[in-house]
């Protein structure tokens, strides 16, 4: 089995893109930590909005799916689930708040990430939460012939226990010294875990939630604000392109992660760009409909009411609504549609 060592990390030299993303993450980062301190409680709408979207998303790349007011009652608890796909939603709904509420409470051990996994099925019928696998897997993909074929095989059931203490005994030495730059370090380690394949299933959601517990330890919130996992299910194809593209030799030690490290990054800074964009919008003072009118302004191509209400988080349901139809009467938008398939469009 091969072993991790992420303090020779260290030794190794980026290019200038990958730098670039690091250095401009650093500066939001810390202007993020300013706005927060300043307009806390105006943010809790963006919060709410940000786990109904990320407990979507990370299902969605799965094919794990309801109904949208499905999903806002299940986020919201106030139904219970109907079938196994709710079953599972609900799972990540329960430990995605756990991270939101207890990340600093939750070290990167092998003991944690079980339970983490036994939460993410504790509601459904399957005996698999918080249990290492017990068969081998495999990432496979589909030809355009609908023939279905390995891309890579993960560890051995038997090396996997071992392989995940090592990570993250390896990662927390690191952390320790300060070292690497956890920009850095965060996308090695979910690389390294997506490829030891640690569970019979859910490690595409384990991933992601342990992005973002790693990413609120060391002090990077914008998944509380943004949908981090929305923005990977809306260019999966790249998540998987970038996934694949480091997987060469690492059963080795030999592959180079760099293809990866660089889409979280964008991912990451992407989700920083969009907070900046919706802080500007909640600390707007102006009337709503100017306030809708701005937001709309920065839509490119078609988009929905709920759009509008989630770049406007501070102005009620009935505020958006009625700016929307005031925008369509100037003529400055375009109703397109009716029902729960409108979409607007500027003129």
């Amino acid at each position: 089995m091969r072993s991790f060592d992420y303090s020779k990390l260290k030794d190794r030299s980026w290019d200038s893109e990958i730098l670039g993303y690091v250095a401009q993450i650093h500066e939001y980062k810390g202007r993020q930590q300013a706005l927060l301190r300043q307009r806390a409680a105006e943010l809790d709408k963006l919060v709410e909005i940000a786990k109904v979207q990320s407990t979507e998303a990370s299902n969605e790349i799965e094919g794990i799916r309801t109904t949208n007011t499905r999903l806002k009652q299940l986020c919201a608890d106030k139904t219970t689930p109907r079938n196994r796909d709710e079953k599972e939603i609900m799972g990540y709904r329960d430990v995605l708040n756990t991270i939101h509420e207890n990340y600093e409470y939750i070290p990167l051990r092998s003991n944690y990430i079980l339970q983490l996994h036994r939460d993410l099925y504790q509601y459904s019928e399957k005996s698999i939460g918080g249990k290492f696998k017990n068969t081998q897997n495999y990432i496979s993909a589909t030809d355009g012939n609908g023939n279905t074929f390995v891309l890579f095989t993960p560890l051995p059931p038997y090396e996997t226990p071992d392989a995940i203490g090592q990570i993250c005994d390896s990662y927390n030495r690191v952390m320790d010294t300060q070292e690497i730059d956890p920009l850095i370090l965060i996308p090695v380690f979910i690389h390294d875990f997506l490829c030891i394949h640690p569970f019979n299933d859910g490690n595409g959601r384990m991933s992601r939630l342990l992005t973002t517990l790693l990413l609120y330890r060391s002090g990077y919130f914008v998944g509380r604000y943004i949908s981090l996992e929305s923005k990977i299910a809306r260019n999966k194809n790249l998540y998987y392109d970038a996934l694949e593209a480091c997987q060469g030799g690492w059963h080795e030690g030999t592959d180079d992660p760099t293809p990866f490290i660089k889409y979280l990054l964008a991912v990451i800074l992407a989700a920083y760009r969009e907070f900046d964009e919706r802080m500007e919008l909640v600390e707007d003072k102006r009337p709503a409909l100017e306030v809708v009118r701005q937001a709309t302004e920065r839509k490119l191509g078609k988009f929905t009411k709920a759009d509008m209400m989630e770049m406007c988080p501070t102005l009620s349901k009935t505020s958006v609504e009625s700016s929307i139809k005031k925008l369509v009467d100037e003529g400055f938008l375009v109703k397109h549609g009716s029902g729960r398939a409108t979409f607007y469009t500027r003129t």
